[in-house]
């Protein structure tokens, strides 16, 4: 593992030789101590942020997004963005030109990652930073084709734009639990129940409910990966009962926690 500053600096070469190559696609690998912070920044290249090992949790001037191992995060070109790394991180970047292919998404988003996509970004990795021969063509095109068939994820957690709103739920990010009253954070906000319901949905496109669940499963979701069991997780988010968080689960994730990770793995 590189020190802080050796770290730093292969990341500047590495982002100065994604904005110069003439390669519509580059592939690379990146490994990150605990708690290492990347500044905001943006790329002229969209970028497909893959975590092996470890979470990153990828945050915007619209929202934060958690990308726990065996999903990706979609980047469009242009978004300013900063990481932060929860554990050791290893993380694999596809970056590719806006004219890769026709159909790149365009909207920044959570994706399932796909054992074929998982192997692709694997072998070009192991091409080099300058493959050629008709086999790397071929693996480079098949990954690019690939990107619009990833199956989205409904992992995304928007923060309002209102200051008071905003402090309330970066208090919840930090400590979630499954017991959120409506009445109390909007008397934390100086609104009626009124007002703080129809700016909160306003400002994020969700109920403060679905919000809250959105949260509780961004803050389950690392810790189910790494075999904690169902029951501990669900009881220290606050939920009474283990059917209760499996339902929550499943309303967001569509499949209760052991199956949505087994098809996670299987995919």
């Amino acid at each position: 593992m590189p020190d802080l500053f050796e770290a730093e600096q292969q990341r500047k070469m590495r982002l100065a030789r994604v904005e110069t190559s003439a390669s519509p696609v580059l592939v690379h690998a990146h490994h990150y101590a605990a708690d290492h912070h990347v500044s905001e920044h943006e790329h002229t290249r969209a970028q497909l942020l893959h975590p092996v090992s470890g979470v990153v949790v990828v945050s915007t001037r619209i929202g934060r997004w958690l990308v726990p191992p065996d999903h990706a995060l979609w980047i469009p070109a242009g978004v300013r963005h900063a990481v932060d790394m929860i554990g050791l991180v290893e993380m694999y970047s596809a970056y590719l030109k806006t004219d890769a292919t026709p159909d790149l998404p365009s909207h920044l988003h959570v994706t399932g990652m796909t054992s074929l996509m998982h192997s692709l970004i694997e072998q070009a990795i192991r091409l080099g930073p300058e493959p050629s021969g008709k086999r790397a063509g071929l693996i480079l095109d098949l990954l690019v084709l690939e990107i619009p068939r990833l199956p989205a994820r409904s992992l995304g957690l928007p923060l309002p734009g209102h200051p008071g709103l905003t402090q309330l739920c970066r208090d919840f990010v930090a400590a979630p639990s499954a017991r959120l009253e409506i009445d109390h954070w909007a008397q934390h906000a100086g609104m009626s129940r009124r007002t703080f319901t129809r700016l909160f949905r306003q400002q994020t496109g969700l109920s403060l409910s679905a919000w809250r669940q959105q949260a509780c499963v961004m803050a389950a979701l690392p810790r189910l990966s790494a075999g904690e069991p169902v029951t501990t997780v669900a009881l220290d988010l606050g939920y009474e009962s283990i059917a209760a968080f499996t339902t929550m689960f499943a309303r967001v994730l569509g499949a209760p926690p052991k199956a949505y990770l087994r098809n996670q793995r299987a995919s």
